[in-house]
């Protein structure tokens, strides 16, 4: 990315950075790959940690922040030392601020740019926190009549933070119009996308179908992400017990979480399998091809890219019908039932698995290569989003990237 003066900095600071895996996470490690592939810019990720460390490489810094652990997440921290993220963004002296989440960090972006007004501050909307936070974690203490009213309070002060900034998007069509009610305009939508490359059915193993135990003609479940409440693990585990014995199907859980190890023990003598967070990209892309159904119960995904790259692994999906759901898997993709129905689930699994020689997953797989791609994400985050934040802020803009057409497998 190149500018008539010097290359330009992009900073994203986060609090939805988890030490494994993670929308957010993949997000962030595809942006900057895309950058140093891409661009002359620079990047620097201020994230909490376990220790204040700064790892620097080249055209990329990494500043964690030493925060304490979110209780029943251990793989996510609380970065409250606005303090200290001021002096990350000192040294890092960006042109430009994202950040994916509405709590403090936002404010002390906006506190930085009172001292350097040049900077461009865009907000991403990743998390319905209004409702996977606020709504659902007052209903069952309060009601439904208060968790409904404080959710609406919450998205009152998500608009009014959202409106002090020079860029916004969120991830779907329907969370941008429910914003622009909300006085938030010209929100743009980003999607998301997936590594069609890595996630393909030709990195299906029949060594580790065979090292899980599974049948050659027996049904392979699979489910990546967190496992706990909030993702609805257990129901997941509930669907899958009410499948027929005699299929001897197989479910594979990966992800940790603050319930896999009650369900390991529940599920010690069934087909479930929990190997635990897989880092490792290739061994998920392995897991997904040699699998043949793709699993969730999240009810408030915000965009679900667990989902896409399971379609690019050439799976059909069931899942629920709420959230970004809807609009990942049509029904020529899959089955989305009622939330919170395991019966309902295990019922759209029979189906699937019942119409698996109707080409399902090679259309799961063209869907995801026509629709999502990492490239197409980053020129409209880049081209479009960032560069009117830029913009408004100063005579600066993105130009003159040499973008090679992505190519899909």
């Amino acid at each position: 990315m190149q500018n008539s003066s010097a290359a330009l900095t992009f900073c994203d600071i986060t609090q939805s950075y988890a030490a494994k895996g993670g929308g957010v996470r993949t997000f962030l490690s595809e942006k900057r790959r895309f950058l140093l592939e891409n661009t002359d810019a620079n990047h620097c990720l201020i994230v909490p940690g376990a220790e204040d460390r700064v790892h620097r490489n080249g055209r990329t810094a990494t500043i964690e922040i030493k925060s304490p652990q979110v209780p029943n997440s251990p793989n996510y921290r609380l970065l409250l030392r606005s303090r200290a993220v001021l002096r990350a963004l000192d040294l890092a002296r960006p042109d430009l601020i994202e950040c994916q989440d509405a709590y403090n960090l936002p404010w002390t972006a906006l506190f930085y740019r009172k001292k350097h007004q040049q900077t461009a501050l865009v907000a991403g909307y990743h998390t319905d926190f209004p409702t996977v936070y606020v709504e659902k974690y007052l209903e069952p203490r309060a009601g439904a009549f208060v968790a409904r009213q404080v959710k609406k309070l919450a998205y009152r002060y998500a608009a009014n933070l959202y409106k002090r900034f020079d860029g916004f998007y969120t991830l779907t069509q329907m969370a941008a119009e429910h914003f622009a009610h909300l006085g938030v305009r010209d929100a743009g939508i980003l999607s998301l996308g997936a590594d069609t490359k890595l996630f393909h059915k030709a990195q299906r193993s029949d060594a580790l179908r065979k090292s899980i135990g599974v049948a050659e003609d027996a049904p392979l479940l699979i489910y990546a992400g967190r496992i706990d409440g909030e993702k609805k693990a257990r129901l997941i585990v509930d669907a899958f017990h009410k499948l027929p014995k005699a299929w001897n199907a197989h479910l594979v859980m990966l992800g940790d979480g603050n319930e896999r190890q009650s369900l390991v023990q529940e599920c010690a003598d069934m087909n479930v399998h929990f190997p635990g967070f897989v880092d490792d990209r290739e061994t998920l892309a392995a897991y997904l091809a040699s699998s043949d159904i793709y699993v969730s119960a999240m009810e408030n995904e915000t965009f679900g890219i667990s989902v896409i790259e399971a379609q690019a692994a050439g799976l059909p999906v069931v899942g629920v019908k709420a959230g970004a759901m809807i609009d990942r898997v049509p029904p020529s993709l899959g089955r989305l039932g009622p939330c919170g129905d395991s019966d309902a689930m295990a019922a759209n699994i029979a189906a699937i698995w019942m119409d698996r020689l109707s080409n399902i997953g090679e259309r799961a797989r063209a869907h995801a290569i026509a629709n999502f791609s990492w490239h197409a994400t980053f020129e409209t985050l880049f081209f479009n989003i960032y560069d009117s934040a830029l913009r408004k802020r100063t005579s600066r803009n993105v130009v003159d990237i040499s973008l090679q057409p992505a190519k899909a497998s």
